[in-house]
C-alpha cells in the first residue's frame, strides 16, 4: 500500500458494522494497478454529516451498507437508475460535489441467480423487507420468478415490498407446508457477526431441510450458522461472501473507471479469504 499522501484518492464505506472484507478487497487491487488510493471503514455516529463529509472532503467513492441503504436517498444529488428502480442504495459516486447514487446488490443478486441456474420457477421464501431486500426481490422479479413470498414482521414494510413486485407476504414464517420452499433467503442480520443473534439460525433446521438451495446474503463471517447448516444438510448454498465481491468489483469500476482481470479479481478474493 503507498505512503498516505496529499494526492491520494479516498475511498470509504458507511455501515453500523463495518467488516475488512470491502477494506482488503478495494485496497489489495488498488495496489496491483498501482492506482494512489485508499479505502476505510467507518460506522458512522451521524449519517447526514458522513455524507456531507463525502462531498465536502472530496471522497470520491463511498459504499452504503445496513441500515443506511435508504436513508442515504435524501442526502444524494441524483439516482443512478439501478438505485431509482428500488429506492435504495449501496453506492455513491463523488463527481466534484455532485454525488450519485447506484445500487450494486441487485447486479450481484442477479449474477448469483444466473450462475446457479436457479430454474425461475422455484418457490422462495425471502426473509426481510430492507434495502437490500429489495434488490433482492427485484432481481428474483426481473429473473423470472413468481412464486416468492416475503416474511417480514413489519406489516407496512412486508406489505409494501410485497405488492410492489407482485409477491406473497407473511408475518412469520409459519409451520408445516407454507414454512418450506426450493430457495430460501436471508436478507436480515441474523447471523451477522458481532450483531445480537450473530449465533442464530434465520431459518429453522426443517426449513433448510426441505429446500434446495440456501442463500444467506450476509457476508461476515462468511460461512454463517445458516450455511454451515446448509453445507451439513448437503444443500446448493450461494453465499453472502459471493454477493460481496460482485458488488465491491461493480463499485470499484464505478469509482475508478477501471475493470480488473480476471486473474486480479481472484487474486483480490483470496486475499479477503485470508484475514
Amino acid at each position: 500500500m503507498p505512503i498516505l499522501n496529499k494526492d491520494m484518492t479516498l475511498c470509504i464505506s458507511l455501515s453500523a458494522r463495518p467488516s475488512n472484507n470491502g477494506t482488503r478487497f478495494h485496497n489489495h487491487l488498488y495496489d496491483q494497478l498501482g492506482l494512489n488510493w485508499i479505502y476505510k471503514a467507518f460506522a458512522p455516529t451521524d449519517l447526514a454529516q458522513a455524507i456531507a463529509g463525502v462531498r465536502g472532503l472530496g471522497i470520491r467513492g463511498c459504499a452504503v451498507s445496513m441500515p443506511y441503504k435508504e436513508d442515504v436517498i435524501a442526502l444524494v444529488d441524483a439516482m443512478d437508475p439501478s438505485a431509482k428502480a428500488i429506492d435504495s442504495v449501496n453506492t455513491i459516486v463523488n463527481d466534484g460535489g455532485h454525488l450519485t447514487a447506484y445500487n450494486t446488490d441487485y447486479t450481484a443478486i442477479e449474477q448469483l441467480l444466473q450462475r446457479n441456474a436457479v430454474p425461475s420457477e422455484s418457490s422462495v421464501l425471502l426473509k426481510g423487507a430492507g434495502g437490500m431486500a429489495k434488490a433482492t426481490a427485484a432481481a428474483l422479479r426481473d429473473a423470472g420468478f413468481k412464486d416468492v413470498t416475503i416474511i417480514a414482521r413489519n406489516e407496512a414494510n412486508g406489505r409494501a415490498l410485497a405488492d410492489l413486485y407482485g409477491f406473497g407476504w407473511r408475518g412469520e414464517l409459519g409451520t408445516g407446508a407454507e414454512a418450506t420452499a426450493d430457495m430460501v433467503i436471508n436478507v436480515t442480520p441474523v447471523g451477522m457477526a458481532g450483531g445480537p443473534e450473530a449465533d442464530a439460525l434465520s431459518f429453522p433446521a426443517e426449513t433448510i431441510e426441505a429446500a434446495r438451495i440456501v442463500f444467506d446474503v450476509v457476508a461476515l463471517p462468511a460461512e454463517t450458522p445458516l450455511i454451515k447448516a446448509a453445507r451439513a444438510a448437503g444443500k446448493q448454498v450461494i453465499t453472502g461472501a459471493e454477493v460481496a465481491t460482485i458488488q465491491a468489483l461493480e463499485q470499484f469500476v464505478l469509482y475508478t473507471g477501471i475493470r480488473p482481470t480476471d486473474e486480479q479479481i481472484r487474486d483480490a478474493e483470496a486475499f479477503v479469504r485470508a484475514q
